[in-house]
C-alpha cells in the first residue's frame, strides 16, 4: 500500500493546497475524497467521468476540484481553495479501479492549516536614547521573523 507512510501538509489560511495522490492504475471509475471528522459526508467525489456533489459536506462546496480530470498516470490529487482554520484534519483518498471493484484506500494526509503571521512591531520607550534605540532595532530585526514587516 502506498499509504504507510502518512504525509503532512502545513498551508495558511487563504493558500489554495494540493492534496496528491496518485493511483496505481490509469483505470479509475471513482475517486472519492474524505476527512474523518465529516461523517458519512465526503470532500469530493468523482464517477463516471463526473463530479458528483449528492453527500459532499457543505464546507467542500464550490472549493474542491481534481487537478487532473483526466486522472493521467493515476494522478488523483485534489485542490481545495482558500483553504481555512475548519480544512485542518486528516484526509484519505479512495479509489475503485473496476465495475463492481471495492474502494480501495490508496492515500492519506493530514492538512494543518495556520493564520498567517500577522505585522510585527516595536514598543520602544520614548525617553530611550538614540543609541539605545538603534541597538534594539538590530537585536529586533535578528530576531524577528523574516514575514514581520520593516520597522
Amino acid at each position: 500500500c502506498c499509504c504507510s507512510v502518512e504525509k503532512i501538509i502545513t498551508a495558511e489560511s487563504g493558500q489554495d493546497v494540493t492534496l496528491t495522490c496518485r493511483a496505481p492504475n490509469n483505470n479509475i471509475i471513482v475517486v472519492k475524497w474524505s476527512r474523518a471528522d465529516l461523517g458519512d459526508e465526503y470532500v469530493f467525489v468523482y464517477r463516471d467521468g463526473q463530479f458528483v456533489p449528492d453527500d459532499q459536506h457543505p464546507s467542500s462546496k464550490n472549493r474542491v476540484d481534481l487537478q487532473d480530470r483526466q486522472m493521467k498516470d493515476g494522478d488523483v490529487s485534489l485542490i481545495l481553495k482558500d483553504v481555512t482554520i475548519n480544512d485542518t484534519g486528516t484526509y484519505k483518498c479512495r479509489v475503485v479501479h473496476n465495475v463492481g471493484g471495492r474502494m480501495t484506500l490508496i492515500g492519506h494526509l493530514t492538512l494543518s492549516v495556520v493564520d498567517p503571521p500577522g505585522d510585527c512591531f516595536l514598543v520602544v520607550d520614548v525617553l530611550s536614547s538614540w543609541s539605545e534605540i538603534k541597538v534594539k532595532l538590530e537585536t529586533f530585526r535578528i530576531t524577528m521573523s523574516s514575514k514581520c514587516a520593516e520597522v
